[in-house]
């Protein structure tokens, strides 16, 4: 069963930019929820309890079970609109849910056991193709986040769907290939480390001269 955080919230009565400007004076953030085939509701949220959401990350594939009064409706938080100075929340979108209609999310994914990795430890780069899954899933089942072991893995090696731990509810919007999630790339050569090589073979061209230089000439 699928786990769905409380978050309280207001009624509004009315839409419109003159009320929602309102309600920011009175220190609320205005939202909606739509969906479903229902008409939008209008409410008003704390503003610590959406930055206390979004700070913690994953906040688009997290359910919400949102108290209106005695009322309860699930949802998604779809979209969050910023003031463009002070990056305040000034507007959240939820998205009403029911169970049994799939609606598509983004799940997070997270890579495990990276410091026993055998591609990692031999210098290997962790090449990160997909930070997240879009997935078709039922709302009672949607993952907070989908999981890879890295502790098989080798350099050369591609971590792909079927990989993924969680995924057991889930349709990939991507269909009918087994598509690449990361892989584990060679270890990079990197600037200073050319820099270093072309000092030496600089140093090693140098030395060679010097002592051609010193050694006597043949009559």
């Amino acid at each position: 069963m699928a786990n769905f955080e409380a978050i309280e919230a207001s009624a509004r009565s009315r839409a419109g930019k003159g009320v929602a400007r309102a309600t920011r004076r009175e220190g609320k953030v205005p939202a909606v929820i739509y969906g479903a085939k229902q008409e939008p509701t209008l409410i008003s949220l704390d503003p610590r309890a959406v930055m206390r959401e979004l700070k913690r990350g994953g906040w688009r594939s997290r359910l919400y079970e949102i108290q209106l009064g005695t009322d309860k409706t699930r949802a998604l938080m779809r979209d969050v609109q910023f003031h463009p100075v002070t990056d305040q929340p000034e507007h959240v979108d939820f998205q009403r849910l029911v169970a049994g209609e799939p609606v598509k999310v983004g799940v997070v994914v997270h890579f495990l056991n990276e410091a026993i990795s055998p591609g990692l430890k031999r210098g290997g780069v962790l090449n990160v193709v997909r930070h997240k899954v879009e997935v078709l899933v039922d709302p009672d089942h949607i993952p907070e986040r989908f999981e890879v072991d890295l502790t098989a893995f080798d350099i050369n090696d591609s971590i792909r769907w079927h990989d993924l731990k969680g995924t057991e509810h889930c349709t990939p919007v991507i269909a009918g290939r087994d598509f690449v999630i990361a892989t584990i790339a060679p270890p990079l050569v990197t600037a200073e480390q050319l820099a270093a090589d072309a000092a030496a073979a600089a140093a090693a061209v140098a030395a060679k001269g010097a002592k051609g230089k010193g050694a006597p000439k043949k009559k």
